[in-house]
Formats: C-alpha cells, structure tokens, sequence
C-alpha cells in the first residue's frame, strides 16, 4: 500500500511541475514577492515632498526648515508664500504634509513663550500623512527640547522610546517573516485546491475511485505533494530573507518548520474541500482567491486583530493564518521557543484536526 501512495504522490508532483503555466503558478509568485514586498509593501515614509510657508524670517524658523530637509522622509522642501497656494499643493496631491510658521515664531521661541506651527494634512493618505505629520513633529520637539535646555529653562517633559526586537524599525523584518507565512498559503492551497479539480477535468477522476487506494489515502497522496512544495516555498523565501535581507533568526530552524507543517495540513485540508466543491480548475482557483483575500485581511496583517469587532476576533481566531504569522515573527525577530510558540501552536493543530475532517469528509460525499 506505500508503495502505491508514494506513486500517488510522485504522480502529483509530476502534475504540478511537469506544466509551463503549474511551474509559473508556483514559482512566479515567490519569485515576484520576494523582489516587490521588501521595497514596494512599506508603510515608511521616505523621500515625500513636505510645503512650508514660513511668514517668520528668524533665526528659529529657518533653522527647523533646514532640519526638516535633512531628513531622509522630507528631502524635498517646497516653499509657499500663500495661503491659496498652499491650498492649492495641498488640493492636488503635490505634497503629502503642510506646515506653517507665523510670523511671530521666532520671537516667541527667543522669549521662552509657547511657540504654534500649523500643520495641514492631507486625510485621503491619512495614514502616511499621519506618519510624516509624527517624523516633523519629532524634529520640532528635540528642537523645542534643545532651546530651552541652552536657555537654562525647564525642559519639557520627552518620551524616550526603545524600539524591542527591531531598533531600528526597519520594515523588511517585518514583511519578509510574514512573506513566509504568506507563500506557504499559496502552495498549500493551490496545489490542493486544484488536485481533484484537476482529475475531474481531465477525466481521470474515476480511474483514481477504482484504483486500490482507499479514499484516505487518496487524500494523504494528495496533501504530500502539497506540503513538499510548500515547505520548498517556505525555505526559499526564510532563506532569502536571512542571507539576502539580512533579516536577523533567533529562533530554532526544526520549530519553523514543526510550525509550517502544521500550518500547511491545515491549509490542506482546505485546499481539499475546495477542490471537492468544484468542477474544474478555473472555479477551484476563483475559491482558493475567494479564501485568500478574507484570510489575509483578518489576520492582522493589514490591521491589528485588537481592532476589529468582536465577531470578526471570533472569526480571526479560527484563520491559520493568524496564528502563523505571530509564530513566524515571533521566531524570526523574538527567538520564540516551544513554549512560547504554543499559544499560537495549538491553535494551528485545532485547525489542522477541523479542516482535514472536513475536507475528508466532502471528499467522501462527492464520491459516494
């Protein structure tokens, strides 16, 4: 009987990578994601164009504009001389952030009084406006801090920040882990979802029903080839990012991959019950995007977890991808053990139990 499944499973790996157009469906997106996530999926704000009307000629004035341009987020001043005009750059989207200095700042600053620049944001790019409005108002306050320290006044009050397990916030450690997390939904999924799609419609589905293998161990030839390609996926991105991004791990290399086993069964399994449901490749891709998009957008990779009503908490808790992507972050950047992986673990074999039944289960049905 093994050596009968272990031809199953050669047969399906031989079916996903013997097509041009399978072999591009699972290399390229790996390929593509590791050139376009680390540089174009960034919410850092860098090299944005910052306008400034600055009614005071002072010395202080001038000095914070030039602060200002010496940052790597505001490298392009533009200067304003008008209200309408700044209106205007703001209207047409040719700065993200605007500020404005009275005429009375300097002297305000000269004389210990509480100095005001107003800032105008842009709401429709609320958040990278609201991370540059953060980047000027940092600069403003180390400068108000420096003022009034060489003035022999009270110093106001500074919230010192240490940035834990990422000091210097660089956005690639964060991406690339959850780019693993990301592929290896992609293998899984894909290569399941299409299996049995692929069998019915090339017409070689009834030949598998009357082979000697059982229906699970169809299932189990089907999920191997699944796992083996997505485990390659996992490494290659894991290995890329620690070589070639430098991302740093602290973690343990055999926990990484206890972890994406897990959490591509229970991918599996889904990818199965997809493939059950449908009749042909085409409508078997269209489900696995269908689970894709949802799955992505309540794990609390686009927004935090914490945020979302308490029905979709629910429902986040019952994604795998939720899970993984903190087990994975947690060993790239925090060197998680087994203990602190288990939280997140058990969960993921919960899901594992859940959706391999349930994909056995339709299998069952639709053969039946």
């Amino acid at each position: 009987m093994l050596d009968r499944l272990a031809t199953l499973v050669v047969k399906e790996l031989l079916l996903a990578l013997r097509e041009p157009q399978s072999r591009a469906l699972l290399i390229m997106p790996v390929v593509l994601q590791l050139l376009l996530f680390p540089f174009a999926a960034s919410l850092e704000v860098k090299n944005a164009r910052l306008a400034i009307r600055n009614a005071d000629s002072g010395a202080a004035a001038t000095e914070l504009v030039e602060r200002l341009a010496q940052t790597r987020a505001f490298p392009d001043i533009r200067l304003i001389y008008s209200e309408s005009e700044m209106r205007e750059v703001i209207d047409s989207q040719q700065a993200l952030l605007g500020l404005e200095f009275p005429a009375d700042f300097s002297r305000n600053v000269s004389a210990g009084r509480p100095a005001s620049v107003l800032a105008i944001v842009d709401g429709r790019r609320s958040n990278s406006a609201q991370i540059a409005f953060g980047y000027a108002s940092a600069v403003i306050a180390d400068y108000a801090t420096e003022q009034a320290a060489a003035a022999g006044r009270p110093v106001p009050s500074k919230v010192v920040v240490r940035n834990w397990f990422n000091a210097n916030l660089e956005y690639r450690w964060f991406m690339l882990p959850v780019l693993v997390s990301i592929i290896t939904t992609l293998g899984s999924l894909i290569v399941t979802a299409l299996s049995i799609a692929r069998e019915r419609e090339q017409g070689t589905f009834d030949q598998l029903l009357v082979s000697p293998l059982t229906a699970g161990y169809i299932m189990v030839g089907k999920t191997i080839p699944a796992m083996i390609i997505a485990l390659g996926q996992g490494t290659l991105v894991a290995a890329a990012a620690v070589f070639f991004y430098r991302v740093p791990f602290h973690g343990s290399v055999a926990l990484l991959y206890l972890c994406m086993l897990c959490y591509g069964l229970s991918l599996a399994g889904i990818g199965l019950f997809i493939s059950s449901l449908c009749e042909t490749q085409q409508q078997a891709f269209l489900g696995v995007f269908t689970f894709m998009v949802p799955a992505v957008m309540l794990s609390g990779f686009v927004a935090p977890v914490e945020n979302m009503p308490l029905v979709f908490r629910a429902i986040s808790w019952c994604d795998p991808l939720t899970h993984f992507i903190v087990i994975v972050k947690g060993l790239f950047l925090k060197g998680y053990g087994f203990s602190l992986a288990w939280p997140n673990l058990w969960p993921l074999l919960v899901n594992t139990l859940v959706t391999m039944s349930l994909g056995y289960w339709m299998y069952r049905r639709r053969v039946a």
